[in-house]
């Protein structure tokens, strides 16, 4: 071969190396990041082109898709759409962007989960057209409709757990929005929505039960300082504890009183249950004291309270803030000064208690299916922590009732069933717009749902709110939904 041949066979050779090493390099180094590139236009028409599985409540499809004449192919559309809005979340192409179940099981709605591999599989051997899996959630129909017509207009979350599962009967946030008015494929509209609802002062698109924003739970986070103090000291509800009309909290000028100011009780001292039924602040900023920062803190984290937890979607921890001197111990004992939850937290916090001191891990999908209905996997309940002992559970179950039979909790009674409860008013630092605060559970001699109500900024009741004439309404409506099976 003479030179200028050579010459021309090597540039060639080199050419062909490149090209074979830039295509390796776009379609495997690079194709995680170009994939993900919100400019490209090919992959979005895939990603929302696929015909998703639906998202299944009560056996009833609550979000399906629809064929579409665009070039998206098929339509999300959302039954009951405000009803579950914070649950499934929404899928929309006009934003490319997805959230709630929608999101966190989305591999598994557009079929390129690991789990329907098979399925796949079989799909490219007989031809057939890929469809994606579908999720059954956990949620009772009928306590998430008790939910959310009991909540109203007001502004709120209430969340249900079955003690024994961990499994979340009701999710519900309030005020909601409309999937659909999101999800629709004419670009315009969607955005529209979207530009009314994110500056809605309402705040509609935010998830009160989850998060990312968290409340100051005011006395339901008493139920958490009693358990800290029973698991200390021991104990019953017959105990006597210090009553006090009145607390100066130490180093400071500030003086704490009871609910309306009152006393809390005949005398310096009383039973146990007297003071937790009657909330009194004194009594519990100074258990919280006894028991210390560190046995405090270790209690509230040991039901989860500063946990960030997955259901699958994210839930927000909890905090107890920076708790620096014993007045700001005493605040943190009543629920206030830094401390902040989310519903979930306290209804985990009150499914502890009824489930005699275990906490199950609480879980929003039930069941994932094939396109063929087939299940794939059931999530299997399991102990997230054992908070208290089952002494402490009983003790507390016992001050709990007290609350509904002889207390504050009255508005959550229902006729024939034991229900065991813990109101709250949280300081916000405007006392014209207090929390409303309900956690509970029923049967208290079996329980089958445990609850927490949160109403922010007391609601319809404005001044006029508390934990249990405002909150306690909306649990007794949402307990009786599930106990009435």
């Amino acid at each position: 071969m003479n030179t200028p041949l050579r010459r021309l066979s090597i540039v060639m050779m080199g050419m062909f190396a490149a090209l074979l090493i830039s295509t390796t390099a776009i379609q495997f180094f690079q194709a995680p990041a170009l994939n993900a590139d919100a400019r490209n236009v090919r992959e979005i028409y895939r990603e929302y082109g696929r015909d998703r599985g639906p998202i299944i409540v009560g056996g009833e499809a609550i979000a399906t898709s629809v064929p579409a004449d665009d070039v998206y192919r098929f339509q999300r559309t959302y039954a009951d759409g405000p009803l579950y809005a914070h649950a499934t979340g929404y899928f929309a192409t006009a934003f490319n962007s997805a959230t709630g179940i929608e999101r966190a099981e989305s591999q598994v709605l557009n079929g390129t989960a690991d789990s329907l591999l098979i399925s796949r599989m079989q799909d490219l051997i007989t031809g057939k057209q890929p469809k994606g899996g579908s999720v059954e959630l956990t949620l009772d129909p009928a306590a998430q409709k008790a939910a959310a017509e009991a909540l109203g207009n007001q502004s709120g979350a209430v969340v249900a757990l079955r003690p024994a599962t961990g499994e979340i009967l009701a999710m519900v946030s309030t005020p909601s929005f409309d999937p659909n008015a999101l999800a629709t494929h004419a670009t315009k509209d969607a955005r529209a929505a979207w530009e009314t609802l994110s500056k809605d002062p309402a705040k509609p698109l935010t998830n009160r039960a989850l998060g990312p924003d968290t409340f100051a739970p005011g006395s339901v986070f008493k139920v958490i300082t009693a358990a800290a103090y029973l698991e200390e000291h021991g104990g019953n509800a017959a105990q006597e504890v210090p009553t006090q009309a009145t607390l100066q909290l130490p180093g400071s000028s500030h003086i704490l009183h009871n609910p309306g100011r009152g006393s809390c009780g005949s005398g310096d001292v009383g039973p146990l249950s007297y003071a937790f039924a009657h909330s009194c602040n004194t009594t519990f900023a100074q258990l919280a004291m006894d028991v210390g920062t560190e046995a405090l803190t270790a209690q509230a984290e040991a039901f989860g309270f500063t946990d960030s937890l997955e259901v699958p979607m994210r839930a927000a921890p909890g905090t107890l803030g920076t708790v620096g001197d014993s007045a700001q111990l005493a605040l943190s004992g009543i629920g206030q000064f830094e401390v902040r939850a989310t519903p979930l937290h306290m209804a985990m916090v009150a499914s502890a208690v009824a489930n005699n001191g275990s906490l199950m891990r609480p879980y929003l999908v039930k069941t994932i299916r094939d396109a063929d209905l087939s299940a794939i996997s059931e999530t299997s309940p399991s102990q997230y922590s054992q908070p208290i002992s089952a002494q402490t559970a009983a003790t507390l179950k016992d001050l709990m009732r007290s609350v509904v039979t002889d207390g504050t909790g009255g508005p959550a009674a229902i006729s024939g069933v034991q229900v065991a409860a813990k109101t709250g008013t949280a300081q916000t630092g405007n006392e014209s717009h207090q929390h409303a605060w309900i956690v509970g559970f029923a049967p208290a001699d079996d329980p089958q749902v445990a609850v927490a109500v949160f109403v922010q900024n007391g609601g319809d009741a404005g001044s006029a709110a508390d934990g249990g004439r405002t909150a306690g309404p909306i649990a007794k409506r949402v307990m009786e939904a599930v106990i009435a099976k």
